[in-house]
């Protein structure tokens, strides 16, 4: 018998803190312990519910997808964690592999998949800190509204919420929607 976990309504910006700083602490604990390239995986949630049926749903997405990108590259996975957590998913990988060739293949993937655009994988290098995009030649991400980058309609608030909310659940509602 399966037990459904309660989902919360919303959570404040002070958990929402916390749970980045501990998402932190749990890379940097995995890069001393390993030595290895992490990936760390969220998802796109804006708004101030992060726990939800359809995110919920969207991470199983992404964590079979990036299970897959592993194995299909027979990249040796040291560990791997993931967390249901009410300021939403994390999850974590360490990848015995080259970091900008991992990060370059999660580029990809988030820029491939349908449900791509709501997957923020981060590859953390143990010598040389996090992977960019741009040192990778990759472009930036864009904005779910309109073709500005991404995080500058974030940092500007330039779309109200609502209307980001919707974009991302009909996003998630196409996909699972499909034949």
């Amino acid at each position: 018998m399966t037990i459904a976990t309660p989902v919360r309504t919303g959570v404040s910006l002070d958990e929402l803190l916390a749970a980045k700083e501990r998402r932190a602490a749990r890379q940097t604990d995995w890069l001393t312990h390993y030595q290895q390239p992490v990936m760390s995986l969220t998802l796109v949630t804006p708004g101030a519910i992060k726990d939800s049926l359809r995110y919920r749903n969207t991470m199983g997405v992404a964590l079979q997808m990036c299970d897959q990108l592993l194995w299909e590259h027979r990249w040796q996975v040291l560990d791997r964690q993931v967390l249901w957590l009410p300021t939403g998913p994390e999850a974590l990988w360490c990848v015995a592999h080259h970091a900008a060739e991992i990060k370059a293949h999660c580029a990809a993937l988030e820029q491939n998949h349908p449900l791509g655009r709501l997957w923020d994988v981060d590859v953390i290098c143990p010598q040389h800190g996090h992977v960019g995009r741009q040192s990778l030649g990759a472009q930036q991400r864009r904005c779910l509204l309109c073709d500005a980058p991404a995080h500058a309609c974030s940092r500007s608030r330039h779309h109200p919420v609502e209307q980001v909310v919707a974009r991302v659940e009909k996003l998630i509602d196409d996909w699972f929607a499909r034949d």
